[in-house]
């Protein structure tokens, strides 16, 4: 390892894992299109990278969040097509334009200051529509969505997408998702020259019923799970931070702030340079009766000790012999995955991926040529 590392927590990421995962589900969906969703800087792994990666995969449509975002991207990818999910903030129709960005609207005011742009432009900038079928986040109502295609020829611009977002693909057998179905259906149906997508990683892996023309898988690309029960495709990050002390604590004492955890025997603690400021999340810690996260040390699982701290994790480390300061420990790869991560952490596979923090020392792992 180099000396720019020896000191760091470091973030491999695997782009190569990355684009065949993305490549398995653009097979899967053929002869639907299959686009790129990086929104929140690739979902933490660094757009700059992630996004070449892919367009060299073959994706060739992508969405991002927030005109920042795509701004980014178009500097990146300038033949991609660019959709932007967050929609039109007033008076950016002109950046939106410049940068050959393509919004995706969803709500009448949106759709009415696109349309007088590209009427006082002289020039039909494609956009998206996205209705609403069930979130109740954004997006035209279906019955807006319905009266707009009755209008399509007085509306000013032409639609290059209609899309809605399912709720709860990824439970089996939700009653909303086939809901959703019904509703989006009746709305494209009413687009009949427009592409449709209504698909995110687990609608891909559903049905082809959810395919329609165009997909948007997300955290099935990045290596998470996207539907409960079902195993993900193949990793794409790995984690480890060093060791910089090796400790022991007596049986009946503490570790950590607030005394949450309590030794039952004397102990080997490893303390681990990582903490919630890295993005490894203070949830992840473990207390009485509630055990934490593991990290691997010496190819042995080890349970964290105690809580979280801004810089520090502690692990138990009494059954591996030899362990010592300098060592490193795994806290994501070697079997342990984000999704196993997220359950300690009572969340989602999506929030520890995007809360991975600046402060690790980036290793990119180049996608093979094709």
């Amino acid at each position: 390892m180099s000396d720019a590392l020896e000191g760091a927590a470091v973030l491999t990421i695997d782009l190569g894992a990355l684009a065949a995962n993305w490549q398995a589900m653009a097979r899967r969906v053929a002869p639907a299109a299959c686009a790129a969703v990086v929104k929140a800087d690739a979902y933490g792994l660094g757009i700059e990278r992630a996004a070449p990666a892919l367009w060299a995969a073959g994706a060739r449509t992508f969405f991002v969040a927030q005109f920042e975002e795509g701004r980014t991207l178009r500097a990146l990818l300038p033949e991609a097509e660019i959709l932007v999910l967050g929609g039109l903030l007033p008076g950016l129709a002109p950046l939106f334009a410049r940068h050959a960005l393509r919004p995706v609207l969803g709500s009448l005011p949106e759709v009415a200051e696109w349309a007088a742009f590209c009427r006082a432009e002289g020039a039909d900038q494609p956009a998206a529509l996205h209705v609403d079928t069930g979130m109740n986040r954004l997006g035209l109502t279906p019955d807006g969505a319905l009266v707009l295609a009755g209008q399509r020829d007085g509306l000013g611009f032409t639609p290059c997408l209609i899309m809605s977002h399912l709720a709860c693909a990824d439970v089996p057998d939700h009653p909303l998702t086939a809901l959703q179905l019904a509703r989006f259906s009746e709305v494209a149906r009413a687009f009949p020259d427009v592409r449709a997508s209504l698909a995110n990683s687990a609608g891909v892996l559903t049905s082809p019923a959810f395919h329609f023309d165009l997909v948007r898988p997300g955290i099935a690309v990045y290596g998470g799970t996207a539907i409960d029960g079902q195993p993900p495709l193949r990793p794409v990050v790995r984690l480890e931070a060093p060791i910089i002390q090796v400790r022991d604590g007596a049986a009946d004492e503490t570790v950590g702030y607030g005394a949450s955890q309590r030794l039952a025997r004397d102990s080997r603690i490893a303390i681990i340079s990582i903490g919630y400021a890295d993005g490894f999340l203070r949830a992840f810690g473990a207390s009485d009766g509630a055990p934490g996260a593991e990290a691997i040390v010496r190819g042995q699982r080890c349970p964290l000790v105690g809580r979280v701290s801004m810089d520090l994790a502690a692990v138990d480390v009494t059954d591996v012999p030899g362990v010592a300061r300098g060592d490193r420990a795994v806290l994501l790869g070697d079997g342990i995955g984000i999704d196993e991560l997220a359950t300690h952490g009572r969340t989602i596979g999506y929030e520890v991926l995007t809360s991975l923090g600046p402060r690790y020392a980036r290793i990119y792992i180049d996608a093979p040529a094709e």
